[in-house]
């Protein structure tokens, strides 16, 4: 079975990414063109993000999460820590965050340490969420193998009769992550695949240092 895609082009011609232009500090960047996406139609979830870790076997692995909060410190996503994500970033925290808006042609790649917040921030987020998804945290071994979907929605089922009219507390297996970023990179699409790259680098003295890169 094969396919050729070699015809799949098209011209990106909707922005530019000019140095002239641009914040010093990359948080204010990437808060600009966020603000900028959520106001144009064509996203439906302008917050998910692929977050990619080094897996206990070595290989890299993706996976879209949704992002729940961003800060001067860097950028928050929630999941269970005991999940193959997880462990991952348990045994290194090197992490990388990618943004991929396809209406305004734009890309963002983040590298960073990820760590836990406190808990007392995953406690406050857990109870904001609706009592269906703090359920499900509860009842799923994320990443763990089950015999079939059955098996999860009858687990569900149990926990909802157990805890009727209860308070659920965030179990704690389950939190939030803080990626500090190290490197921003804010890419543009242009014509003639001559893409506009522009990244942020830190530094020793908690600077950024910004180079333009060929695309």
């Amino acid at each position: 079975m094969q396919k050729d895609l070699s015809n799949y082009r098209k011209s990106y011609e909707k922005s530019a990414l000019m140095e002239d232009a641009i914040f010093e500090n990359p948080l204010e960047q990437f808060q600009k063109w966020f603000y900028e996406v959520e106001a144009t139609d064509g996203i439906d979830e302008p917050n998910a993000m692929t977050v990619s870790t080094i897996g206990l076997d070595g290989f890299p692995k993706n996976r879209v999460v949704l992002m729940k909060r961003y800060t001067h410190e860097g950028f928050i996503f929630y999941t269970n820590y005991e999940s193959e994500k997880g462990k991952a970033i348990q045994n290194d925290p090197s992490t990388c965050l990618s943004f991929f808006w396809p209406n305004l042609e734009r890309q963002i790649i983040i590298k960073g340490k990820a760590e836990k917040i406190a808990e007392n921030l995953s406690d406050g987020y857990f109870e904001s969420r609706p009592v269906g998804s703090q359920l499900g945290s509860i009842v799923s071994n994320q990443s763990e193998v089950i015999s079939s979907r059955e098996e999860m929605e009858k687990r569900l089922t149990e926990m909802e009769k157990q805890n009727e009219g209860k308070e659920l507390e965030r179990p704690s297996y389950w939190g939030g992550y803080l990626v500090r970023p190290v490197s921003i990179e804010f890419w543009q699409g242009r014509p003639n695949r001559l893409h506009d790259r522009i990244r942020y680098t830190l530094q020793e003295d908690y600077n950024w240092k910004i180079e333009r890169l060929q695309p």
